[in-house]
């Protein structure tokens, strides 16, 4: 009897909290955001190659990060888990986000190649100057 009343007792608390901690947590994630939109309205004038440009934009990287660590922990009910359920959603987001980079740097890679060593493709990816054909045709029509 005494297991069920510590097992109740524990789960009144847990849905006391719950409520207070969605807000609490509502309320923080809302201050990083105001602080993550300053920071881009800040730095919105200063020259796109400033070294204080470069800084703020991984502050808010960081910050962002820090959000998303919050929403998965709190709104997606991760934080409460099991470390084993943890890892086996996590890892596997990582293996991706990894391919995404691999894959980008990979197209990066082949379209420079490309643009080095295939000639053909190279000049068809600059303008189109004006042919040398017009002016031969244009002659050819003064002679008829």
């Amino acid at each position: 009897m005494e297991h069920i009343e510590n097992a109740s007792h524990a789960h009144a608390i847990h849905e006391g909290g719950g409520k207070k901690e969605v807000v609490r947590i509502t309320i923080y994630l809302s201050i990083i955001t105001v602080v993550e939109l300053g920071l881009g309205f800040l730095m919105k004038d200063w020259p796109e190659e400033s070294g204080k440009r470069h800084f703020v934009k991984g502050v808010i990287m960081i910050l962002m990060l820090w959000k998303a660590f919050y929403i998965v922990g709190y709104f997606m009910h991760l934080r409460h888990e099991l470390r084993n359920l943890i890892m086996t959603i996590c890892v596997p987001l990582l293996l991706f986000i990894w391919f995404i980079i691999a894959f980008l740097a990979d197209g990066n890679s082949y379209k420079n190649l490309r643009n080095t060593y295939d000639k053909h493709h190279y000049e068809a990816s600059k303008e189109k100057a004006p042919a040398e054909s017009h002016e031969g045709h244009e002659e050819n029509k003064e002679i008829k």
